[in-house]
């Protein structure tokens, strides 16, 4: 008996110590449960401010695209109906099955694209605009150098040209003043003729030699003073940047430079009767520095970087807009709760579909049939959750749990006993339905 009575009481201890243990794991695991919960629900209710957020960010670069095609309130009614669409319908398509009704589906997913592709196609002209702003002032940059460039090239051609002619009429006024010299100039009396020296037909080529020599000396000059003029405008164009820190008085200089350049060749070009070149026009800082003007030209170049984020910000809207799985207009109160548990509880065929949802079939057994049995209670409280948004129509003939609707059943059926029988089931689901339509 001692034995016994030790073993005992070295038994007790470890049983209340194994009673301690599963009362920890159920604790920790009661904490845990809450604890992902409390954080689902948490992401679930932020989930509304954040598809709000994207949906007013889509709104903005929607509107300031559209906004740059018609008028400003237009832009913004269209901008407010197109993510109204959005919204609306992702959250009906996750409330919603094919089987169930295929038109109002493809009118409901058309309804979405369209809303999308408006969207997606004005939301561009902003990330454009974004991405390709420091791009775009940097070609129109070098669009203006290249200009300037082919200018003064064309310049310099030009110049070659004007120096060849000027060289050959040197040279032919030497050839003019060497035969004169020889009496071999034709043209020249006869007195003249094969009389070698310095006379007066020599003398008058001769001066026209000079004066041709001094007017290529003087034309050097021009063009040297038209290559210092070059110079300090291939000086003013290399301190030029472009961008946030350039200056608008260097830019200024530069066009200053410019137009010397110009007007001093088109001097020479008139003074020795040669072609002019046409200047390009350059353009002022304002208008290198101009915000870029959306157009329908930027779908020829897309950028893909703009359209994946246009597309982007839209494709979080709807995606988090399906999950939230928001329908029903407001809680079911005390009596419509029981109203539900006690009408989905005469139904008596239950599946796990393949969405992992509590599937019904509302239509009438073969049993029910032959009876005559009326089941309008009960389709009354499936339509009711239809309209509220706790069941889903997944064809004619079946239903499925929302995901708001587990909590309901759930706390009904721990306050109800679960050996209800049919008859008082269903004379009590006659009971809540009158209340609930005479209140």
């Amino acid at each position: 008996m001692r034995t016994s009575a030790s073993i005992t009481r070295k038994q007790k201890p470890a049983q209340v110590k194994g009673v301690g243990m599963a009362f920890s794991v159920g604790g920790i695991g009661h904490i845990l449960n809450a604890a992902q919960s409390t954080f689902v629900g948490l992401l679930r209710v932020l989930s509304i401010p954040i598809v709000l957020s994207l949906g007013l960010a889509s709104g903005y670069t929607t509107y300031y695209g559209m906004a740059h095609f018609i008028t400003d309130w237009i832009a913004l009614i269209v901008t407010v109906a197109v993510q109204s669409i959005t919204v609306i319908c992702s959250l009906e398509l996750a409330g919603m099955h094919f089987r169930a009704n295929a038109v109002r589906y493809l009118a409901t997913c058309a309804a979405l694209l369209v809303a999308l592709c408006v969207s997606v196609s004005f939301s561009y002209f902003q990330f454009y605009e974004i991405s390709q702003k420091d791009d775009l002032v940097i070609d129109r940059h070098k669009a203006m150098r290249v200009a300037v460039n082919e200018y003064l090239d064309a310049i310099t051609k030009r110049k070659a040209e004007i120096m060849a002619q000027q060289q050959a009429r040197v040279e032919e006024a030497y050839k003019n003043s060497t035969s004169a010299f020889l009496g071999t100039q034709s043209g020249m009396p006869e007195g003249y003729k094969n009389n070698v020296g310095k006379g007066p037909v020599w003398e008058h080529y001769n001066q026209l030699y000079l004066q041709s020599q001094a007017d290529a000396k003087k034309l050097a000059q021009r063009f040297g003073e038209l290559d210092e003029l070059i110079s300090v405008l291939r000086a003013k164009m290399s301190s030029f940047t472009v961008g946030p820190g350039s200056e608008a008085s260097v830019h200024a200089a530069m066009l200053d430079a410019f137009q010397k350049v110009q007007g001093g060749f088109e001097a020479l070009a008139a003074e020795y009767v040669a072609a002019g070149i046409p200047a390009p026009v350059l353009p002022s800082f304002t208008e290198l520095n101009r915000p870029l003007e959306p157009s329908f030209a930027m779908w020829h170049n897309v950028s893909l970087f703009a359209l994946a984020c246009a597309l982007m910000v839209d494709f979080f809207t709807v995606v988090l807009s399906y999950k939230l799985e928001f329908s029903a207009p407001g809680p079911l109160n005390e009596e419509e709760k029981e109203l539900a548990y006690t009408g989905l509880r005469q139904f008596s065929e239950f599946t796990i579909n393949r969405d992992d949802e509590l599937e019904i079939l509302i239509e009438k057994t073969e049993l029910e049939r032959a009876r005559r049995f009326s089941d309008w209670n009960r389709m009354f409280v499936v339509a009711m959750l239809l309209n509220r948004g706790y069941l889903r129509k997944v064809n004619d003939r079946r239903v499925e749990f929302a995901p708001n609707l587990y909590p309901v059943m759930a706390e009904r059926m721990r306050m109800q006993p679960p050996d209800e029988s049919p008859a008082e089931g269903e004379l009590r689901l006659r009971q809540l339905v009158a209340k609930k339509v005479y209140g």
